[in-house]
């Protein structure tokens, strides 16, 4: 008799294809059904990607708002999105980085990973030996660059919260800036910084990163005299975007 050539039934199911979608920050708080306008970069990097009217993407304001989107229009200087869907993300447990003003390039290097490993805020601070660094990254023309290398650091990491940056300032500012909590200051020699921030799991955490060559004694003494411990990541001696890395990963570790 005839036989049936019909193929075998099977109960496999076609793979589901996960797809990653670009992210883009907006300056505006999200709120669902808004209509959003991002800037020249955002309207640039669609072009690279050749979205148009339609496509969706992931948003964020680095505010702790974070949601999808369909995009309008794309023009030359500008893109317009609405906002489809967004909720509001909980910030983490504060993790404030103090950082020497430094080689500029070090220095965004190391305000991108700060970006990623979630620090709350960004304070650069002109330490006596920050002087003799050339070129250093410091003023508003070096400020804005950063801000947008956070950015392109919180849209590729899927974060919620960009880090608060603050203007450059001096060891006496950045002490008074404090929050009450635990306060610890890299350097070799101390206490183990995962002991120190286990102490207290729920009060603010405040890190100082020294400048190349470390901190003054001078320095040293005005941090110890308002509570900052020092604190240890070992025996090597690390660069300070090195150990700032390392010390924020270890809060995160710690403190989620």
């Amino acid at each position: 008799p005839a036989t049936s050539h019909q193929p075998p039934a099977t109960n496999h199911q076609p793979p589901t294809v996960s797809v990653s979608l670009p992210t883009f920050l907006s300056i505006d708080q999200l709120a669902t059904d808004a209509m959003l306008t991002l800037g020249e970069d955002a309207a640039h990097h669609m072009r690279v990607l050749r979205l148009e009217a339609g496509a969706r993407v992931r948003l964020a304001d680095g505010q702790g708002g974070r949601g999808a989107g369909t995009v309008v229009r794309v023009a030359r200087r500008n893109a317009t999105v609405q906002v489809d869907s967004c909720d509001f993300v909980e910030p983490l447990p504060p993790v404030h980085l103090v950082v020497p003003i430094a080689d500029r390039e070090r220095m965004l290097w190391l305000g991108e990973k700060a970006t990623e490993l979630g620090a709350s805020s960004w304070r650069p601070v002109l330490f006596k030996r920050s002087r003799s660094v050339n070129p250093r990254g410091e003023g508003p023309v070096f400020q804005q660059r950063l801000r947008l290398r956070m950015a392109s650091a919180l849209e590729q990491s899927g974060g919620a919260w960009l880090p608060t940056p603050f203007p450059d300032s001096t060891v006496e500012t950045s002490i008074a800036a404090a929050p009450e909590g635990v306060r610890v200051v890299l350097e070799q020699g101390g206490a183990s910084i995962a002991e120190l921030l286990s102490a207290d799991r729920l009060a603010p955490v405040t890190i100082v990163l020294g400048p190349e060559g470390g901190l003054e004694p001078s320095e040293l003494e005005l941090f110890a005299a308002a509570g900052f411990r020092p604190a240890s990541l070992g025996s090597s001696l690390l660069r300070f975007e090195t150990a700032g890395v390392a010390a924020l990963a270890v809060a995160r570790a710690i403190r989620g």
